[in-house]
């Protein structure tokens, strides 16, 4: 993917003023694109500069190795990190510049030795004001209904399962505000690590990293602080499970992210923390497992050859890529006695699929399908984000 002009030696003087342009102007034009993070990559003769848009990788420049540590050195200023510890990982924030980055709401920054150097990153949170409400997410009309009456019930454990990138702090959110809309004076907390997006009415707690507070401590702290909903930003270990497991078995609703593939993946990871089957069948109400797909570029999508096909071509409004945007696909399961009987008897991975398979689940690819009926996305995009191979489809 071709995401500008890919450049080299556009920046080659080792002068402190050239450098800090030169990182003032990666971080602007990635704003400018929507980029939502900036890889500085160091190899054995460059550092290469990438920016994630629309969830992929591109290539954006090529800056000599003379001034490869400088910019990485610049970078850890921003960031407020040790200029001279280069043989640690660091994290750190980077101070949004006013009128430069306008709709950034953060910007952190990872850095992290290797055999060429240390490599950066730079991620970028946006306000998407056309993303605050549930109803704009654009969830399917099976899933939409589900998820307001989740929202609405006064316990369970909601799991969102997804990877990083995916949309997973947006929903959360937007439950959130959904909650408080349709209940207002209800007490809702959160732990975060980091906070990414500011919530109005809504207790925000930030986890910080190797601190003494961690998610197992303030989570049994808070629920001696009579919250109702509580939203946790990922349940890591077994510790946090159980606690979670049994604040939703006591009169809390609890909305949280975890890492895995599929809704049966989420079941059996949570059987692997040692939980036992049947507090997760009586505890857990549904998994929101979802992915984000590209959008066809509007100026430059064409219609396939095949009948009810679109391509994706490449024109400079979406800077040769063929999409501009995402949407959301997403799959929903919810507790129901057969899945029951199923977690209760441990059944593995494949006996779970079975299970929703007989239901008549709608999975990810049924639910991307209908953007690529409509002409939203391509076949192609929805293979590549549902892992399917071009053969299989």
């Amino acid at each position: 993917m071709n995401v500008s002009n890919d450049k080299k030696g556009s920046y080659d003087k080792a002068n402190a003023d050239d450098v800090v342009s030169a990182v003032d102007d990666l971080l602007a034009r990635a704003v400018k694109s929507g980029a939502s993070d900036i890889h500085f990559e160091p190899t054995e003769s460059e550092l290469v500069v990438k920016f994630r848009l629309d969830g992929v990788l591109g290539a954006v420049e090529r800056l000599p190795m003379t001034v490869a540590s400088n910019v990485i050195a610049r970078l850890k200023v921003l960031g407020g990190l040790l200029t001279y510890r280069n043989d640690i990982p660091q994290e750190g924030r980077i101070e949004i510049a006013k009128g430069v980055q306008d709709g950034v709401i953060d910007q952190r920054l990872a850095v992290f030795p290797t055999i060429h150097g240390q490599r950066a990153v730079v991620r970028l949170f946006y306000q998407h004001k056309e993303l605050t409400e549930l109803e704009q997410l654009g969830f399917s009309e099976e899933v939409y209904p589900e998820l307001k009456k989740i929202a609405a019930q006064t316990q369970g454990l909601l799991l969102l399962t997804g990877p990083a990138g995916s949309g997973k702090s947006t929903t959360l959110a937007a439950l959130l505000r959904h909650i408080l809309e349709n209940s207002p004076g209800k007490s809702i907390v959160t732990l975060e690590d980091p906070v990414e997006i500011r919530l109005e009415g809504v207790t925000q707690v930030q986890i910080t990293p190797h601190g003494e507070m961690t998610f197992p401590t303030a989570l049994r702290s808070l629920l001696r602080q009579d919250p109702q909903v509580l939203m946790i930003g990922e349940i890591r270990d077994a510790e946090t499970a159980k606690i979670a497991i049994e604040a939703a078995l006591t009169g809390h609703l609890l909305m949280s992210t975890m890492h895995s593939g599929t809704p049966a993946g989420a079941f059996l990871r949570l059987l692997e923390m040692g939980i036992e089957p049947y507090q997760v069948t009586s505890s857990v109400t549904a998994v929101l497992n979802q992915r984000l797909v590209r959008r066809l570029c509007k100026k430059c999508g064409k219609k396939g050859k095949r009948a009810g096909t679109f391509e994706a071509v490449g024109c400079e409004s979406c800077l040769n890529t063929g999409y501009r945007g995402r949407s959301l696909i997403a799959e929903m399961v919810k507790m129901d006695s057969a899945l029951r009987k199923a977690v209760l008897a441990k059944s593995d991975a494949d006996q779970l699929e079975d299970v929703l398979r007989e239901r008549g689940h709608t999975n990810m690819f049924d639910d991307g399908m209908r953007l690529v009926n409509e002409g939203i996305t391509t076949k192609d995009e929805l293979n590549k984000v549902c892992g399917i191979a071009a053969d299989e489809a």
